[in-house]
This record gives structure tokens, C-alpha cells and sequence, in this order.
């Protein structure tokens, strides 16, 4: 490796979903976990929309894995904990 490059591969303490039974890669918590949903918030937190679009890209892979897994809950756990309306500020 050349100095001062990086190493490829999974990034400590990035809350990155682990596949194919979305679990939180750092945590093990279900993915998003709640520090993911904090940073994913503060990442979008001019652009809801955008982190909808990511989100609802997110739970269309997660139902192919999760295939037994409720509809319902998945849509909870993916995009039911975004706030509705406009960030303040």
C-alpha cells in the first residue's frame, strides 16, 4: 500500500447495514439503528426528501432479504421513524 492511503473495507463505528438480515455492522442492533437515524438526520437534514428516496431504497432491498418479515414492521422500521414536514431552521 502507498503511504498514506487508506484501507478498503468496513469503517469503525459507521452504522453501515449488514446484509442480508440488516443488522447494524457496529452495534448489531437492527438497521438503522438509533445512532445511524441520528446521522442519517443530521446527513439529510436539508434534503428529507433525498433521505426518503435512500430509505425507501434501503426497505426495497431489506423486503427481498426479509422476505418473512412483515411489511408492515419493515415500513416502521426503515421509514416510519422520519420526521413528516419541515426541518427547522
Amino acid at each position: 500500500m502507498t503511504p498514506g492511503a487508506k484501507a478498503s473495507g468496513p469503517v469503525p463505528d459507521e452504522h453501515a447495514p449488514t446484509t442480508p438480515d440488516w443488522t447494524c455492522g457496529s452495534c448489531g442492533d437492527e438497521w438503522p439503528c438509533v445512532t445511524k437515524r441520528g446521522r442519517l438526520l443530521n446527513e439529510y437534514q436539508v434534503d428529507r426528501a433525498a433521505l426518503s428516496v435512500y430509505l425507501g431504497s434501503c426497505l426495497a432491498a431489506a423486503t427481498q432479504d426479509l422476505c418473512h418479515a412483515p411489511v408492515s414492521s419493515l415500513q416502521d422500521r426503515f421509514i416510519g421513524w422520519v420526521p413528516r414536514g419541515r426541518p427547522n431552521g
